[in-house]
C-alpha cells in the first residue's frame, strides 16, 4: 500500500469523519474477524452508526489520522487522562508502520502533557501490537457492546521522563490496528 511512502500524522478534522468511520470499519470486519465471531464484530462495529455521531466523537477526543500518499488510513486519540481510546489501520495499510506512527503521536503528545502513563483497552487483535510497545496486561476485561460480551485487554505503559533516552520501537514489525478496543497491524 505504502510503496515506501512516509506517514503524515495530522489532526482530524471535519472533512475526515466518513474516511475515519470506513476506516474503523474495515479494521474490525476485516483485521479484528480472525478473533472474534460476526456477531461481536457486528456490535463493535455496526453499518447503521450515523455519520454526525461518529464525528461528534472524533471532534471531542481531539484525534489524530493518519495518511499515506494523501489517502486517510488510520487514526487514534488520546483522552485528558492518557487513555488511548482508539488506534485503527486500514487493513490495506496493515505492516506499513502507521500504528506504529500513529502511538508514537500520541506519546509524544502524553509527554507534551507530562503525562506519566498511558492505557488501553487492547482488542484480542491489537494485543501483540501494544506488547511490544511497551504495554502490559493490567487485566482481561468482558465488555459488553449492544448486548454482546467480547474480550478485550486493560493494558498500562509507564512513559520514560524526557530525556532519559528511552523510545518506543517504531521498526516496521507486524501490526494490528484496532483502537479503544485497539486493531493496530
Amino acid at each position: 500500500m505504502s510503496d515506501g511512502a512516509a506517514v503524515v500524522v495530522r489532526a482530524w478534522d471535519d472533512d475526515d469523519a466518513r474516511a475515519t468511520l470506513e476506516v474503523f470499519r474495515r479494521a474490525v470486519h476485516g483485521t479484528a474477524r480472525h478473533d472474534y465471531t460476526p456477531e461481536q464484530l457486528a456490535a463493535w462495529a455496526p453499518g447503521d452508526m450515523p455519520l454526525a455521531d461518529w464525528a461528534g466523537r472524533r471532534r471531542e477526543a481531539a484525534t489524530v489520522v493518519a495518511e499515506l500518499a494523501g489517502r486517510v488510513v488510520g487514526f487514534g486519540d488520546l483522552d485528558p487522562a492518557g487513555h488511548v481510546g482508539m488506534l485503527y489501520v486500514d487493513p490495506s495499510a496493515a505492516r506499513t508502520g502507521v500504528a506504529s506512527a500513529l502511538l508514537e503521536h500520541l506519546v509524544a503528545q502524553a509527554h507534551r502533557r507530562g503525562l506519566a502513563e498511558l492505557s488501553t483497552h487492547a482488542s484480542i487483535t491489537a494485543l501483540p501490537f501494544f506488547e511490544r510497545h511497551g504495554f502490559v496486561v493490567v487485566e482481561e476485561r468482558r465488555p459488553v457492546r449492544r448486548g454482546v460480551a467480547m474480550t478485550n485487554f486493560a493494558m498500562r505503559r509507564q512513559l520514560a521522563a524526557p530525556g532519559d533516552g528511552a523510545r518506543i520501537d517504531t521498526a516496521d514489525a507486524p501490526e494490528r490496528t484496532s483502537g479503544g478496543q485497539g486493531i493496530a497491524r
